[in-house]
């Protein structure tokens, strides 16, 4: 933003100059131009007055020293015509090597009593010319014409001096203009890329953040403001949200287990279809006790801050999660295998913990007798960023492309039948949370063989 404003700032600056400087340097030009053809104009009518006399007899050596002693002066060339149009007098006469210029249309203009002038460019002598050519009377009788020519070069000259000048000037503005622009655009743009900023880590979770509301033009300020706001209202309704969850599910917890111990006590006492209905309501009481569980775990979850990741050993974590888990697998005859490994990742141990925990749990959960459950780290590689990989492979029926682009989705289950190990339908939505918090991400990949391989990617 910060370039398009200055970009647009230079544009009408550059605008603005030429508008102004173009027709300074053309009227320039053609002032300069008149200026001299009005001169030529003079300087001939004083030598038709000079000369008016001497055009009855004509003296070919006296006319040719009037006009050569004024070439030298003015540099210009000077021809005397009689009414015939016959040369008396030219001071190059080389340059056309005609005698009658009778042809010429200023000069037939002048034999007519009227003054003719006008440019012409030269392919001789290369350059431009201005002619001025003025009938010589004597009474009412025209007698001969007095032409002078003079070279356009030396106010070319001066027109393009002053043309460079426009165009230093205009350069020179340009830079003040680009530095006045640069000045601009940074007290414009850095209270957007604070708000900008602002929003990013609102975005990302962190609800304190604020706009600077102290600098920038007063519409900046007055949306920086308003983007507090809004942002102050909004972790009110966020923070309300997550406390009633986190009320609700505390305050249901004492309630469900005295039921679930009720229902065990009366389930001893009753046989029959009575004993099915219990069971079948223990069952329902241990899912909503792990529902409550669940949206426990995701509020705490929810709440995590981004802190400052310290180096984790991976092994030592893996290791403590499989000997927790080692009891409810041997009772499924699943085998855990995990792959030593000496990674070290950037992360919570606690997280990642509970990450391995909900990712296990899953696996146990489709996992078929006599399987093996694989976990293992390594190094995986995305653009120019280096993660800590940990997998944990089941040999389970795995999921479809759909199926897993939906399983870390709240409330989502993919079977409709109730399980012993989860069931909430949060665990992965807490993984993804957890992931995040700590800088990595989460993943469901189809394992070799058909199963799923659970991916945690923390930075290293």
């Amino acid at each position: 933003m910060r370039l398009r404003l200055l970009g647009a700032f230079l544009l009408l600056t550059l605008f603005v100059l030429v508008a102004l400087e173009v027709p300074l340097a053309v009227n320039y030009r053609d002032r300069q131009l008149t200026e001299l053809r009005n001169g030529l104009e003079r300087d001939a009518f004083v030598l038709a007055s000079y000369v008016q006399n001497k055009l009855d007899q004509p003296d070919s050596a006296e006319l040719s020293t009037i006009a050569y002693n004024y070439s030298v002066e003015t540099k210009g060339r000077v021809v005397i015509i009689a009414a015939s149009g016959d040369v008396l007098a030219d001071t190059d006469p080389l340059r056309d090597g005609i005698q009658n210029f009778a042809s010429r249309p200023e000069v037939a203009a002048a034999l007519e009593e009227k003054v003719a002038s006008g440019t012409r460019y030269s392919q001789s002598l290369k350059t431009g010319l201005i002619y001025v050519a003025v009938p010589v009377s004597q009474g009412n009788r025209v007698v001969g014409v007095v032409r002078l020519s003079y070279s356009t070069q030396q106010v070319d000259d001066r027109v393009h001096r002053y043309w460079w000048l426009l165009a230093l000037a205009g350069a020179v503005t340009l830079m003040v203009a680009a530095g006045v622009g640069v000045l601009l655009a940074r007290w414009v743009t850095r209270p957007l890329n604070g708000l900008r900023d602002a929003a990013l880590q609102i975005g990302g979770g962190d609800l304190d953040a604020r706009a600077d509301t102290n600098h920038g033009p007063p519409e900046v300020r007055t949306l920086a403001s308003s983007f507090n706001t809004t942002a102050g209202r909004l972790e009110e309704l966020l923070v309300a949200q997550e406390q009633f969850v986190a009320d609700a599910s505390h305050q249901l917890r004492t309630p469900l287990t005295a039921l679930r111990l009720r229902l065990e006590m009366i389930e001893t006492e009753v046989e029959g279809s009575v004993a099915e209905d219990i069971d079948a309501a223990h069952s329902e009481v241990l899912r909503m006790s792990r529902l409550v569980d669940g949206l426990l775990a995701l509020t705490r979850a929810e709440r995590t801050e981004r802190v400052i990741l310290a180096p984790t050993e991976i092994e030592p974590v893996i290791a403590e999660r499989l000997s927790i888990w080692e009891h409810i697998a041997d009772e499924r005859s699943v085998k855990l295998i995990a792959t030593p490994t000496s990674l070290v990742a950037l992360t919570d141990s606690d997280h990642l913990s509970q990450i391995l925990d909900n990712y296990i749990a899953n696996a146990l959960e489709v996992a078929p007798a006599d399987s093996s459950l694989f976990v293992r780290a390594e190094i995986e590689i995305r653009g120019s960023d280096r993660f800590a990989a940990i997998h944990v492979i089941d040999q389970g029926p795995g999921m479809s492309d759909e199926q897993r682009s939906h399983a870390f989705d709240r409330f989502w289950r993919a079977s409709a039948t109730r399980s012993e190990l989860g069931g909430s339908g949060l665990g992965l939505a807490i993984v993804m949370k957890l992931a995040e918090a700590d800088g990595g991400l989460a993943e469901l990949r189809t394992a070799p063989g058909g199963g799923i391989d659970a991916v945690v990617l923390l930075p290293i």
